[in-house]
């Protein structure tokens, strides 16, 4: 932990009292969106202290130049970034003549920010003393509407507390943006046009090189004690990518002044009009009125929590930990659009570019097809079979592979590989294992075998492809290896025979053939048409299960474990306990010459596939492996935790889950990795839903049943949580003494529950 001023709360993040050193964290942390946009908590008002300005929309980035010390072959040519999109929610404020700016002010006091989970809205509040001496209270909201989703809306409420005061609010819209984590200083937007209406405004620019159109609006209307003053602007300040309204105003001592703005963004990706599209919206907004967006926003948080809530009894931390994680995944990403995938920030940052990573497969689908309807997961494998083709040129383009061969990208926008570092751009090809595994867990657990035929299984192929011609036949070893790669810890880069590397490639292919087989048994046109298209033979099939059937894996009878990699023992294997925690996280305190040197794990390498391919595995198999890795993890990565804390519940070692649960549920609440202002953790937060589902759960799907075996940790009274399984919702409440199975419909349904098969019904127990 290396903070601790979020309050407990079972529904919302509170923060109380201003501090401007945590002005950033708390930024990340107040985030909202509403799957088509989001943006950081950043003040309205002017702020001149430290600040990271982030308003991000979906699907929209720029092909940022690579900036590398030297070029070498392969680099990709770009690094992809979600952009720093136009400002809509900014309003400069005069009070009494003077620039309001917290910053600046003489006093702060009764600073409060809330992020409201339940109800989907942030809120502000405060009262401040301005250098003239005029004192006020401010209260803000803000929302995303998840029903409009090109909608956003402000109230902003002044109430002077001790003179009279003149307050000019200044609302503008703003293209002239940059990103903090530019490479080049570049700018991304062209301005293309701007319109002034009656207290409304759109500015139109698209971005350079990938030609996005965005229209940025606002709409803005004055209020005096709740009454609509119906003023228009005095002024309007204008150039090519800005425009700014002013609108005076005079409130006595005691009584409230307040603007309310409506803004957001129309995009080319779902208009070809975005201009006329923005004064639809405006319309649509002024029509339903603040009070109305506001109600249908809390119903559509209603239905949304209806499914995906996870209650905790007994422990507020653990509580609002969990729905935390579950609020910022349903702000990311809903599902409405196969085009858009989920980043590892979302909406709450820049770095990792935005972009997709094997998170979404290897944590982020079983969140989605438990707590939505399986059409939203399938859209995630549909994302990345639109992008198959991308997969094989890259593969051709940089690795020399040849017949269909296919590496899906470590880090992508539109399927073209925007990851700028050799070691994981290249070398980090268990992703593709993660998309195997993906299609693989999707029919697991839906039932719904018709993506295979249809789209899945030309990527199966494709991949199988890869891993046959990656592997090499070792004469040494009389097997095949897989030489020069980076695992899921990071923190070793070109190691030959990662474990979990091989095994994946393995199963990749043994799979693969499986479905080939399964295919042409029961969907004889989709066979043909398949492996007609991709020239697939019998012969290369034998040629695929002669590297598979061979596959090298390290390992130590000594210790009876596997080997993260053929040369892990040859380390100085210093435990963790033993490491000195000033040098933690040491991916910030040593160069990274010492961290690939040292026997310290990033996050699950050698687990993740024992959390894989669970079933492969004895108990005992689990616990030597489980022991021995975890005495050298540092969990510096997000998606460590999670993993360790399902494994640990599945030892019964409680403590150690409880932990950990902790640990991924509040990483960036307590910014254990000492990074939270640069965003959220987003696609590690479905690993701590997981944490509670698959580790104090135990849910798994076997041979087409659910089985549990329900744990609670001691410092909880009761949980429960709910699951979406082939239709039929499911809700599980476990408590100390018992744990109880509701069907929601009219039909039973069989449950292994510790080994014993029972029918699930409202009233069935075990």
């Amino acid at each position: 932990m290396n903070q601790d001023y979020i309050k407990p709360d079972n529904w919302s993040i509170i923060e109380e009292g201003f501090d401007a050193e945590r002005v950033k964290s708390s930024e990340s942390l107040f985030s909202i969106g509403n799957g088509a946009m989001g943006q950081r908590a950043n003040f309205e008002e002017t702020y001149s202290g430290k600040t990271f300005q982030g308003s991000y929309i979906a699907g929209i980035y720029y092909p940022d130049k690579t900036k590398v010390g030297w070029w070498k072959n392969g680099y990709p040519k770009y690094f992809a970034k979600v952009l720093n999109a136009p400002n809509w929610i900014g309003i400069d404020i005069e009070i009494n003549e003077e620039n309001f700016d917290l910053n600046k002010c003489t006093q702060v006091k009764n600073f409060r920010r809330e992020l409201n989970m339940k109800e989907g809205w942030y809120n502000r509040s405060f009262e401040a003393t301005l250098k003239n001496g005029t004192q006020i209270a401010v209260n803000v909201r803000r929302f995303l509407s998840l029903d409009l989703d090109e909608v956003g809306i402000i109230k902003y409420e002044i109430t002077p507390l001790n003179k009279d005061a003149k307050i000019v609010y200044k609302p503008y819209i703003d293209a002239g943006v940059t990103n903090e984590d530019a490479n080049w200083e570049e700018k991304f937007w062209e301005p293309l046009e701007v319109k002034k209406a009656t207290n409304e405004a759109f500015v139109t620019a698209q971005t350079f090189k990938t030609h996005f159109k965005v229209t940025t609006f606002m709409h803005n209307t004055i209020f005096a004690n709740g009454e609509n003053v119906n003023i228009s602007a005095s002024t309007i300040d204008s150039t090519s990518d800005k425009v700014q309204f002013h609108y005076g105003t005079i409130i006595a001592k005691g009584q409230t002044s307040a603007i309310q703005k409506i803004g957001g963004y129309t995009v080319s990706l779902n208009h070809e009009n975005t201009l006329a599209a923005a004064e639809k919206c405006i319309k649509k907004a002024l029509n339903l009125g603040y009070d109305q967006l506001l109600q249908n926003q809390i119903e559509a948080w209603s239905k949304i929590w209806e499914m995906s809530d996870i209650t905790i009894d007994g422990d507020v931390k653990a509580q609002q930990g969990i729905r935390f994680n579950i609020f910022q995944l349903n702000q990311t990403y809903l599902g409405k659009d196969s085009r858009l995938n989920i980043g590892p920030k979302g909406f709450t940052g820049e770095k990792y570019g935005g972009s997709t990573y094997w998170d979404t497969e290897a944590y982020c689908i079983p969140f989605y097809m438990a707590t939505k309807d399986q059409q939203v997961a399938r859209n995630l494998l549909t994302y990345r079979f639109n992008q198959l083709d991308k997969a094989i040129e890259n593969a051709k383009d940089n690795l020399g592979f040849k017949n269909g061969a296919a590496l899906y990208p470590m880090v992508t926008m539109n399927g073209e590989e925007c990851h700028n570092e050799w070691e994981i751009t290249h070398e980090e090809i268990h992703r593709n294992g993660a998309i195997a595994f993906a299609i693989f867990n999707y029919h697991r657990f839906t039932g719904d075998y018709s993506y295979i035929p249809e789209k899945g299984l030309e990527v199966l192929i494709g991949i199988a492809r890869f891993w046959h011609q990656r592997a090499s036949f070792s004469k040494e070893k009389n097997q095949y290896v897989i030489l020069g790669v980076t695992g899921p810890n990071e923190y070793e880069n070109n190691i030959n025979n990662n474990f979990y590397t091989n095994y994946i490639a393995k199963w990749c292919i043994d799979y693969t053939a499986e479905q080939i087989k399964k295919v042409a048994a029961e969907y004889p046109a989709d066979h043909k048409r398949v492996l007609e298209k991709v020239v697939l033979s019998g012969a290369e099939i034998q040629q695929w299960k002669k590297v598979a059937d061979n596959m090298y894996f390290p390992t130590s009878k000594e210790l009876g474990i596997y080997l993260q990699q053929d040369g892990f023992l040859d380390k100085d294997l210093v435990p963790v306990k033993d490491l000195d925690r000033a040098q933690r996280p040491i991916n910030q305190k040593w160069s990274w010459d010492r961290v690939l040197r040292s026997p310290y794990i990033k996050q699950a390498d050698v687990l993740q596939c024992f959390y894989f391919f669970e079933d492969h595995f004895s108990r005992e198999e689990l616990q030597r492996n489980f022991e021995f890795y975890e005495s050298f993890t540092v969990h510096e990565s997000s998606l460590s935790p999670c993993v360790h804390s399902i494994q640990a519940a599945v030892l019964d070692k409680m403590d150690m889950a409880y932990t950990f649960y902790l640990r991924t549920s509040r990483l960036d609440l307590e910014d254990y990795n000492k990074e939270v202002e640069e965003g959220c953790h987003i696609t590690s937060m479905a690993g701590t839903w997981m944490s509670i589902v698959e580790g104090f759960g135990g849910m798994r799907v076997k041979n087409d049943q659910l089985h549990f075996s329900p744990k609670i940790p001691k410092e909880w009274k009761a949980y429960s949580f709910k699951i979406n399984f082939r239709n039929q919702i499911i809700k599980v409440a476990v408590n100390h003494n018992e744990t109880t199975f509701t069907v929601d419909g009219d039909q039973d349904l069989a449950i292994n529950v510790n080994g014993k098969t029972i029918m699930a019904t409202p009233l069935a127990t075990a």
